[in-house]
């Protein structure tokens, strides 16, 4: 059984003559422990997609149903991190914890572990406002991998970093999914970061989004990489562009002024 699964999933925004559909149909499953990345224009809904996936947003039509046991299935990581300024490294990766009333002092020997895997351990007494952007998108994803979501949504998460940081969080996040074989939901703007992380790409029109096109990358796992230096990397990631061309075309001719920001 699929971990995530929509069917005739639509989203819209208004009423009447404004009414403005956003997102859908959309039809996805997402099988256990699969890495899926939706690529797409802005403004073509992608992020709506992963807000309604997350509990955020309701559809205005179908569903999209998370097939999981636990009480707290999933978790998210934004692109603007959404960390807590005013609590401390350790508190913030320990905040999803605190909410499941998890007892204090596993709640702090699970956040340290995964501080200690993110690289961030010397940091834990520490505020983000000390820290690089990359070392706050760190602490975004140790707090969502401490509570073991079934489902981790990433909405376009290393977006803001340089290009440098970007590839390294990216090897770390595949090692990372791979290890914990954790069913992931992403979304992205870049072909080779969808090529390197997922699975599958799949491919979203300009909007209203739906999905019109799905590759899947032929790297095995375990996964590193290196994969980028493949003749076929190259030539998929000038693929999937072709497939891309025309959907970004048609973005930029028919959003309306604040559109795209809001739909992303």
């Amino acid at each position: 059984m699929p971990k995530i699964r929509a069917s005739g999933l639509t989203r819209t925004f208004g009423r009447g003559s404004h009414l403005l559909t956003a997102l859908g149909p959309v039809e996805l499953e997402v099988a256990r422990g699969e890495f899926v990345c939706v690529v797409g224009p802005s403004g073509c809904g992608k992020s709506t997609l992963l807000r309604i996936a997350a509990g955020l947003l309701r559809p205005s039509a179908g569903e999209l149903e998370l097939r999981t046991d636990a009480r707290h299935p999933a978790a998210m990581i934004f692109q603007d991190y959404g960390i807590y300024d005013w609590k401390t490294v350790l508190a913030n990766v320990r905040f999803g914890l605190d909410v499941q009333r998890v007892p204090r002092k596993e709640a702090d020997t699970r956040a340290r572990e995964w501080l200690g895997r993110m690289g961030l351990a010397e940091f834990e007494g520490a505020y983000p406002a000390a820290l690089s952007g990359g070392m706050r998108q760190r602490v975004a994803i140790a707090r969502a991998l401490a509570v073991e979501p079934e489902i981790l949504l990433m909405d376009e998460p290393f977006a803001a970093l340089d290009a440098q940081l970007r590839t390294i969080l990216q090897d770390e996040l595949l090692a990372l999914t791979q290890a914990t074989s954790t069913t992931t939901l992403f979304i992205t703007h870049s072909l080779e970061e969808a090529l390197v992380l997922g699975d599958r790409v799949l491919v979203m029109s300009a909007g209203p989004g739906r999905i019109i096109a799905e590759r899947r990358p032929p790297f095995g796992r375990p996964r590193t990489g290196e994969v980028r230096s493949d003749p076929g990397f190259t030539a998929l990631k000038d693929e999937l562009w072709e497939l891309l061309r025309y959907e970004v075309r048609q973005a930029g001719q028919t959003a309306r002024p604040g559109q795209q920001a809001a739909l992303a």
